[in-house]
């Protein structure tokens, strides 16, 4: 994969990775009412999840696209739907939603197992990389090609989160963050409606 191409995968798997919503939510609760570390397993085990419905879905769209092609550019449509009402949904959410203070008593176990279910409970998951990874996986794509897309979306997924929880442990993050928020939604649904668009049009591949 040209590293060109690369940038723009871990460009749009940010984005969808910063999208507010239930990961973002799960994080902060965890992150609130454990700390550092707790926040931390919450992010590393929805990763996990992330990571795997990636495999799942990349090693399903080159078998689509050679042995039904219909099929597959409806499913990139529904995709692209699903997009383009995230970015709806960010640009109402004005300043409520994932950025709202909720914190509770909690442990590494219970965050790690939250994690994962965050994740693999979300089958918009599957929409959501169907619309990204439709871009950059062809037929003859190889292995170790597939398995960088699978780790990009995991390791940008983690390190955002990661992150979040970190940020997050500090307690004047948090008011800031929330102040800003109405801001952080009308970009993030700018974006998400503009990688909708750019799936319709087509791979980049």
């Amino acid at each position: 994969m040209p590293f060109s191409l690369w940038l723009s995968l871990a460009a749009v798997c940010a984005m969808g990775a910063m999208s507010p919503g239930p990961s973002l939510a799960l994080v902060l609760r965890h992150t609130l009412g454990g700390g550092r570390l707790v926040g931390v397993t919450a992010a590393l085990c929805h990763a996990g999840g992330v990571g795997l419905y990636a495999l799942l879905t990349v090693l399903g769209l080159g078998a689509l696209i050679v042995q039904w092609p219909t099929l597959f550019q409806l499913i990139t449509w529904v995709g692209a739907a699903y997009l383009a009402w995230l970015g709806i949904k960010a640009l109402r959410a004005g300043s409520a939603g994932a950025m709202q203070q909720q914190a509770m008593v909690t442990s590494g176990a219970r965050a790690a197992r939250e994690g994962v279910l965050v994740a693999l409970g979300n089958p918009k998951l599957i929409l959501f990389f169907v619309a990204l990874l439709s871009q950059f996986v062809t037929p003859d794509m190889s292995l170790v090609a597939k398995a960088l897309i699978v780790v990009t979306a995991m390791v940008i997924d983690g390190g955002w989160y990661v992150l979040v929880a970190v940020a997050l442990s500090h307690s004047r993050v948090l008011p800031w963050l929330q102040r800003r928020a109405h801001w952080i939604n009308r970009v993030t649904g700018i974006l998400l409606l503009a990688l909708a668009l750019r799936v319709v049009a087509g791979p980049l591949v």
